[in-house]
């Protein structure tokens, strides 16, 4: 069970199929597998092997796959690094990680050179694609024999920082290996598949089609930076099979002026993770690319699913609403773990959609725990299981619907308002394009929901239009109290929106 197993075998398979497709790059199996090994012997011959770290920033591209699968081979760990922090959130995970190595690009060459110059230790860069060549020219294009354990580890990723510090997760070839074979078998991958890397290689969002799509035979299709146009593009002209985004980027796909122009026809299954979706966008994907959709549900800490919304046989023979419903909630169970939601003293909450509890996980697919950080590790895990933090409501067939993380639930005069139900309905609004709820002190409710809205372009709407919008829909106390209009939504290098960046926004202006 561990990752230096994938390559070859689909090498053995598919040796001359396309594997990876970028821009105007194109490698098949076998190319591709010589350029990582060449990558795998320049590491080992520059001294990097087995407890080591090699870090990457950079946009998505064939370097970047080459790096994880490179890493693998090479005995040492993969450190994938979000583009989008700065400097300073760069110096600290170098140093936390014990980083020897960094692959990076012209792209990111000033902040790379401030980052460098505040690291506590010299580690070796490449900085450019030329440079990239040149390490791995002369070197040998067979896969180096590495005895790689099962429990080693195989990347560290580190969290977006969210509720502090941001935090390594270590994921061992175990838990990757496994959750690759799992994702197989719920998805049915095969080698039709062609994949389309949209979303961020640094966030597991896309990350683990690394290796599933690899396994399965299927082609990776790489896109830089995310387009509305161009990802309609490359799903009508690279005949994309499936393909995972997080919520704001279908928002601005389906809200796409042209996004009835192109063929869809290749799309067998769209998949959204990251963050939760509104029922009315799952709809809008469905109209408009007119194929399956399933919504995931995971974290960093998990490899990442924990549950998909694949109906079960049943439900295929129900009307199409109530399949819609089905396909609104978070999911059932994803293989392989094990889930329960329960209540403040650890008991299973009833199963009847409405008693709210928290999320928490067991299974081989989870991690071990945060790098260097054992106290960190013991608030999360308790005998065994993995407390997720997410708040959710569970049905008796064992779907379960996410209502809100912990710590965004709002208290306003002593009950609970659950964010998500609230931006939910706000999407259903026709001029709103973009949504966040968040909760701000108030001194005689304690809290009180605030609603920071993006609209889509062209559109005009009022806080009062807004606010009456909301009450013939949701109960008195969730109404937001006010409204703010804004051109954009913080958000994370995933792609997901920051309601912490929003609160302290908030703050600051109060």
């Amino acid at each position: 069970m561990n990752l230096t197993k994938i390559l070859p075998r689909a090498v053995r398979l598919n040796p001359e199929k396309d594997a990876v497709v970028c821009n105007g790059t194109k490698f098949t199996y076998q190319q591709f597998c010589y350029r990582t090994a060449k990558l795998a012997n320049a590491l080992l011959e520059s001294g990097i092997g087995r407890d080591d770290k090699v870090a990457i920033l950079h946009k998505n591209c064939h370097y970047f796959l080459e790096s994880y699968f490179g890493v693998m081979h090479s005995g040492a760990a993969l450190v994938p690094l979000n583009h989008y922090l700065s400097a300073n959130e760069l110096v600290y995970i170098l140093n936390d990680s014990d980083t020897n190595l960094l692959i990076t690009n012209n792209y990111f060459s000033k902040k790379v050179e401030d980052t460098i110059e505040r690291l506590k230790k010299d580690i070796k860069t490449i900085k450019t694609e030329k440079e990239y060549e040149e390490f791995i020219a002369s070197r040998s294009s067979s896969l180096p024999s590495i005895d790689v354990e099962k429990d080693d580890i195989a990347q560290i990723y580190y969290t977006s920082g969210t509720t502090g510090r941001a935090k390594g997760v270590v994921l061992s070839h175990k838990n990757v290996y496994l959750h690759m074979r799992y994702t197989i078998d719920e998805l049915s991958l095969n080698e039709n598949d062609v994949w389309l890397h949209a979303a961020p290689l640094f966030h597991l969002a896309d990350a683990w089609a690394t290796w599933a799509i690899t396994w399965a035979g299927g082609t990776h299709i790489l896109i830089g930076d995310f387009d509305p146009k161009r990802i309609c593009e490359c799903i009508d002209k690279k005949r994309v099979t499936l393909t995972n985004l997080v919520p704001t980027m279908y928002y601005r796909l389906v809200n796409y002026p042209e996004v009835n122009k192109y063929d869809y026809s290749s799309l067998r299954v769209l998949l959204s993770g990251g963050a939760p979706i509104s029922p009315t966008l799952i709809q809008k994907i469905i109209e408009n690319f007119k194929c399956d959709y399933i919504q995931t549900y995971g974290m960093t800490e998990t490899s990442p699913f924990l549950t998909m919304t694949i109906l079960r046989d049943h439900h295929l023979l129900l009307p199409y609403e109530e399949q819609l419903r089905y396909k609104a909630t978070t999911g059932r169970k994803f293989k392989g773990v094990e889930l329960k939601v329960v209540n403040e003293n650890g008991e299973e909450i009833k199963p009847d959609n409405r008693e709210v509890g928290e999320i928490i996980v067991k299974g081989e697919t989870i991690t071990k725990g945060y790098w260097r950080l054992p106290q960190e590790t013991k608030k999360v895990f308790k005998n065994g299981w993995l407390y997720t933090g997410d708040m959710a409501v569970i049905n008796e067939e064992g779907y379960v619907t996410i209502v809100d993380r912990k710590e965004d639930m709002i208290i306003t005069g002593g009950e609970n308002v659950y964010s998500i139900e609230v931006e939910n309905v706000l999407y259903k609004h026709p001029t709103i394009l973009e949504a966040a709820v968040i909760g701000i002190p108030d001194e005689e409710w304690g809290e009180i929901v605030k609603a920071v809205v993006v609209l889509k372009k062209g559109e005009k709407a009022t806080e009062a239009e807004i606010i009456k919008f909301c009450k013939k829909r949701i109960a008195a106390y969730k109404i937001p109290k006010s409204v703010e209009f804004i051109d954009s939504l913080p958000k994370l290098g995933s792609g997901k929106i920051s309601k912490k960046r929003l609160k302290e926004r908030c703050c600051e202006k109060s």
